[in-house]
C-alpha cells in the first residue's frame, strides 16, 4: 500500500538516493545489557559508512544505543522525540537499561544538545509530579499533547525548525504518541494522543532539518490483528525518508497548486 512518489509533499526518494534493507541487528535475546552494546557497535559502523538509518524497534531502549553511537560519530545531536512518555526516568525496576530511561542516558552521556531537544505529545498518569519537568529542567522542550489538541502542528515545527537550525538531528517517533483509537497495536497506550494527520505534519516538518537518523518504535502488531497501526508505522517510515535532506532538496518540480482548490479553500 506504500508506493514509491509523496503526492502531497513531490518526494520521491527512490529517485535521488539509495534506499536498502541493511538487515537485523543480531541481538542477544537473553541479556538486554548486551543486546544494547551489540547495537552501538553496529550503529557506530553504520553511521561511519555514511549511511542514514531508519531504523525499526523493538521497544524505545534502543534510541539510546543509537544516540550514544550517533554522538561518538556527530558529536551532540538534537532531537525531535514524539511520545506519549518522556522516558527521562533514572530507573525502572532497579534497571537503568530500559525503555522507559533512553533519554536519561543519553543525556547524562552528553549525546544530546539539551536545548535543541523536543519532547512532543507527553501526556497521562506519572510516577510523580515531576516527571515531566526533569526535561525541562535540562533545558528540553516540552509540548504536552494537550498543547497539541484540536491544533495543526505546523506552526510548532517552524519554530522546531528554527530553534534546531542545521544541527545533526536525531527524530524518533513512539507509536504511543497516537491515539489509541486510531494506532492500538503498543504496550503502553495512553488516551487524548495525536491524530495521524498531525503525526504526518511533525514528520514532513522535519523536511529541512539535518536529519541523520530516524526511528519508529514500540509496535506491536498482536495487539492490533488489524493490521492499522503496522501500516501507520509503515507510513510514517516512508514519510521520513522523503524528509531526508538529500530527497528534500531533490523534490519533483511538477507539485503545482491547483487552481480549483485555491477557488475551494
Amino acid at each position: 500500500m506504500i508506493r514509491p512518489y509523496n503526492m502531497a509533499t513531490g518526494a520521491a526518494p527512490f529517485d535521488c538516493i539509495q534506499v536498502a534493507d541493511i538487515g537485523d541487528v543480531a541481538i542477544n535475546t537473553f541479556d538486554l545489557k548486551a543486546s544494547v552494546e551489540i547495537i552501538g557497535h553496529r550503529y557506530s559502523e553504520i553511521f561511519a559508512s555514511g549511511c542514514v538509518p531508519l531504523t525499526m524497534g523493538g521497544d524505545h531502549t534502543i534510541s539510546w544505543p543509537i544516540l550514544k553511537a550517533a554522538s561518538a560519530h556527530y558529536g551532540p545531536v538534537a532531537l525531535v522525540h514524539v511520545d506519549a512518555h518522556a522516558d527521562i526516568n533514572d530507573e525502572m525496576f532497579g534497571e537503568k537499561i530500559a525503555h522507559g530511561t533512553p533519554f536519561r542516558r543519553a543525556c547524562e552521556a552528553g549525546a544530546l544538545i539539551n536545548e535543541k531537544v523536543f519532547q512532543i505529545g507527553l501526556r497521562g498518569s506519572g510516577y510523580s509530579a515531576d516527571d515531566f519537568n526533569w526535561s525541562r529542567e535540562r533545558g528540553f522542550t516540552v509540548v504536552p499533547a494537550e498543547h497539541c489538541w484540536h491544533r495543526s502542528l505546523a506552526p510548532l515545527m517552524e519554530v522546531v525548525r528554527s530553534k534546531i537550525g542545521d544541527a545533526p538531528t536525531y527524530l524518533s517517533f513512539d507509536i504511543d504518541s497516537i491515539d489509541p483509537g486510531l494506532a492500538p497495536g503498543t504496550g503502553t497506550q495512553e488516551m487524548g494522543g495525536l491524530t495521524t494527520i498531525q503525526a504526518l505534519e511533525i514528520v514532513r516538518g522535519c523536511a529541512g532539518l539535518n536529519l541523520i537518523g530516524c526511528d519508529l518504535v514500540e509496535v506491536s502488531p498482536p495487539y492490533d490483528p488489524s493490521g492499522t497501526t503496522a501500516l501507520l508505522a509503515s507510513n510514517l517510515l516512508f514519510e521520513m525518508l522523503c524528509a531526508l535532506p538529500k530527497v528534500e532538496s531533490h523534490r519533483r518540480k511538477n507539485v503545482a497548486s491547483d487552481p480549483l482548490n485555491e477557488r475551494i479553500f
